[in-house]
């Protein structure tokens, strides 16, 4: 691309039209306390998990009153149908022909913890960009936010992505 062919903007009528919108909605299947159980396992290996995620006795003395959840733990983790991504355009960026893409990071907010029975319903929206000219050029800096309730509608997790296409 020559300085004569430069881009004016990186924000897609698409994302225009999708900025705030919640959509992607998806329910989890019950949590199983196995599944519960299986996730620290594999997410604290070779160590023992600590006894909040497991012990029922002593998980009843604790502040939760039983077993609950580890905060990365995905009721989504094991889908029988995987939701495709047209283009391979991160979720809520769009699609610029000649543009190149990056991950900007992640954080993440947790509320309520997650327990054996609950159903998870997440929900996403492209929240925010900002667009700017950076030493790689015209830059496009996109905020993704998901949101997970339980089925008492009480706030699990939030997290906010930030995605950079240049």
């Amino acid at each position: 691309m020559t300085s004569e062919q430069q881009i004016e903007t990186l924000v897609t009528p698409e994302m225009e039209a999708r900025k705030g919108v919640w959509e992607n909605l998806r329910i989890s299947p019950p949590i199983a306390e196995s599944d519960i159980r299986k996730w620290a396992i594999a997410s604290y290996w070779p160590d023992t998990p600590p006894r909040l995620f497991w012990d029922h006795e002593y998980a009843k003395g604790t502040r939760w009153g039983g077993i609950i959840a580890p905060n990365d733990f995905n009721p989504f983790a094991w889908p029988i149908d995987r939701p495709r991504t047209a283009g391979g355009a991160p979720q809520g960026m769009g699609s610029t022909p000649g543009t190149r893409g990056m991950n900007g990071g992640q954080v993440e907010t947790f509320g309520v913890p997650m327990r054996a029975g609950d159903v998870i319903t997440s929900r996403t929206r492209l929240k925010e960009w900002n667009e700017r000219t950076t030493r790689l050029g015209l830059t496009l800096f996109s905020e993704t936010e998901m949101e997970w309730r339980n089925q008492n509608g009480e706030l699990v997790k939030t997290r906010i992505s930030t995605g950079i296409r240049y």
